[in-house]
């Protein structure tokens, strides 16, 4: 079963930066820059965590992995609308 998680990070060199967004990328079902929406089995979030470790440096910059709660709904302001597509999903 997968379960849904935001993963943020704030990273200084642009090298880090570009590994991780790709990597990232592979995964992600939406996002914006540096916050990602990525669903992942307890397996690929072994791997993936692993992964996203190495691409950074631990003194330098910062990576977080937020668990969603499958009940979250999301909040509306502006001229935010919801995507057009029959997935689970997140607005940032």
């Amino acid at each position: 079963m997968r379960d849904r998680y935001l993963i943020v990070y704030d990273i200084s060199s642009s090298k880090r930066r570009y590994y991780t967004h790709k990597y990232l990328s592979a995964y992600a079902v939406g996002g914006q820059k540096s916050f990602y929406e990525c669903w992942l089995t307890n397996r690929e979030l072994v791997e993936f965590k692993q992964k996203l470790i190495n691409c950074i440096d631990k003194q330098e910059d910062k990576l977080f992995i937020f668990q969603l709660n499958k009940d979250t709904q999301p909040q509306l302001f502006g001229c935010a609308s919801l995507p057009k597509f029959n997935q689970p999903y997140l607005i940032i």
